[in-house]
């Protein structure tokens, strides 16, 4: 498929964890990344991933959250970690053939995205 696939979102309690994985599209990108979206606000940058291994996240997830692939399953993961009611939100994977630097939260493409609702 061209496009990412997620899984793994769900409800959550303040405080608790979530995993989600992603599916690499079969676009040889560069790059792949979370974004997210809440209701009422702009996309925004959660983290990205070079083919390199090198990763770059927006600040305020930095330490809670980790991006990562898992070769054995050959997806992309995020782990989040102490999560808080406003990272209540749609997560969405996505790929680019540009380094993270240069993308920001505008990827050539995205997933459909998973849900996540954090609960306080």
């Amino acid at each position: 498929q061209v496009y990412p696939v997620e899984s793994g979102g769900g409800s959550v309690q303040a405080g608790g964890s979530l995993r989600l994985s992603c599916v690499p599209s079969s676009y040889r990108s560069y790059s792949m990344g979370w974004i997210r979206q809440a209701p009422g606000k702009e996309r925004e940058k959660v983290a990205c991933l070079e083919s390199d291994g090198k990763t770059n996240y927006a600040d305020s997830f930095k330490g809670r959250f980790t991006i990562g692939r898992d070769d054995t399953e050959k997806v992309l993961y995020l782990q989040m970690n102490n999560l808080k009611p406003e990272d209540t939100a749609t997560y969405y994977c996505a790929a680019d053939s540009r380094p993270c630097a240069w993308i920001g939260f505008r990827y050539n493409y995205l997933g459909q995205g998973t849900q996540v609702t954090v609960s306080s």
